[in-house]
């Protein structure tokens, strides 16, 4: 998995690289079928539960599973590029809100609340903590903000399986649900929007969006529980 996550960490840093006005949507999923092709890894998202595309391309009031096509990045849009890797039978998952050139001070904000809220999460990753203070720590990262968080979407177990055991909601109650324990990799993946929480998925069966048309922002990473504390394992 850290092999997988080094390769998961560059392919999401050069599509970062790659996000500018002008770009589609469907050629940075292009980008990214190429890289997997150099490092002799497959997508985790291709064709699971019959997605059509490699990377999940959600743009500005997308909150996830946005399907890449034709869709043009403008100035001031901003993009969540959500990855997975199977590199030797393992996968890694991963996720970064960029913005496309310049963006409004109140999107910058919520880009930088969003990816203290992961750190916040991650921070949590360590034997003896429970699955419920990893959500806790998100939660009060978020809530002076003035930002909502999404809440029918969450983190997961990840490994042999893209979507293991335990669920890992991004709110508390702190103390509760599982243990952690050394040797467990989790996807911890913080989903704020500006405006309200509620949401919806579009005709596409798919692509989920804020009800309230306002931005969203994702970031997510793949950790590794360890006696010396939590291991980031896709770090761009």
């Amino acid at each position: 998995m850290r092999r997988g996550g080094r390769i998961l960490g560059a392919a999401l840093q050069r599509l970062g690289d790659a996000v500018k006005p002008g770009v589609t949507t469907a050629e940075l999923d292009g980008l990214f079928e190429e890289i997997l092709e150099g490092a002799g890894a497959e997508a985790s998202f291709k064709g699971y539960r019959g997605f059509p595309g490699s990377i999940c391309a959600s743009p500005n009031d997308v909150i996830v599973h946005g399907i890449p096509g034709p869709a043009v990045l403008e100035e001031g849009d901003v993009i969540s590029i959500d990855l997975g890797v199977l590199y030797e039978g393992f996968h890694t998952d991963s996720a970064w809100t960029f913005p496309v050139g310049e963006v409004e001070p109140d999107v910058a904000r919520l880009l930088d609340v969003t990816e203290r809220a992961l750190l916040a999460g991650i921070e949590q990753c360590r034997p003896g903590q429970r699955v419920g203070d990893i959500g806790y720590a998100v939660e009060k990262s978020v809530e002076p903000a003035g930002f909502s968080l999404v809440q029918e979407f969450a983190g997961h177990g990840v490994g042999r399986a893209l979507h293991e055991e335990p669920w890992v909601p991004n709110y508390g109650p702190p103390g509760r649900r599982e243990k952690l324990a050394a040797g467990m990799t989790l996807a911890v993946e913080p989903m704020v929007n500006i405006g309200r929480a509620e949401t919806k998925t579009l005709g596409d069966g798919w692509t989920v969006v804020t009800r309230d048309g306002s931005i969203s922002a994702h970031f997510e990473h793949t950790v590794a529980v360890t006696e010396a504390g939590p291991e980031v394992l896709t770090a761009l």
